[in-house]
């Protein structure tokens, strides 16, 4: 059943961190760019965003960037190398390339059937369901490391993954241990 089924896993946010082995001056950046937004009263990072692909990208003075918002691995690296791409044709020293780690990737799928959750949270380890403060059983899943929120709907959101890879195979393994458990129902 599970080969021919949709799960319709679709991508939200990935994060990427990036680290250039320099300090910068985020005044000299603000002084140079009119889509930055700096106030170091409320937080120390830049904020320097991109219509294409729509991500932020915090900077920091010492070097490091945090991107949000790509809805892939590689547009979240796109984004990256077109912050310092920008940064440098704005007359900003960037010495090396950025190393780029993808910290977190956070994706929504769809069962297709909906959930006991009362039952799964009797049955199943590594859960926590109280509904009466959140609506969604909470999984945590140790390999791969990731944390899935399933709803009764059969909608699920998974956190955690570091691949697009890693978040498929997080979904395919929760609706095989769903299944295993007779948990779905219509």
């Amino acid at each position: 059943m599970a080969e021919t089924l949709d799960l319709e896993i679709a991508i939200q946010n990935v994060v990427a961190s990036a680290s250039l082995d320099q300090k910068f001056n985020l005044l000299d950046i603000v002084k140079n760019f009119s889509n930055v937004e700096y106030n170091p009263k409320r937080f120390p990072g830049l904020v320097f965003r991109l219509k294409k692909p729509k991500t932020a990208t915090l900077i920091f003075s010492t070097g490091k960037m945090v991107c949000t918002g790509a809805k892939s691995e590689k547009l979240a690296k796109s984004a990256v190398n077109k912050v310092v791409k920008k940064l440098k044709e704005g007359g900003i020293v960037v010495l090396g390339k950025p190393v780029i780690i993808i910290q977190n990737i956070v994706a929504s799928a769809n069962l297709q059937s909906q959930v006991d959750l009362e039952t799964a949270s009797d049955i199943m380890d590594n859960v926590m369901y109280e509904p009466e403060q959140f609506p969604g059983l909470i999984y945590r899943m140790a390999d791969p490391k990731t944390v899935l929120l399933v709803f009764t709907s059969g909608k699920i959101v998974c956190t955690g993954g570091k691949s697009e890879e890693i978040v498929h195979v997080s979904v395919k393994k929760l609706f095989d241990l769903l299944e295993d458990y007779e948990l779905f129902y219509n």
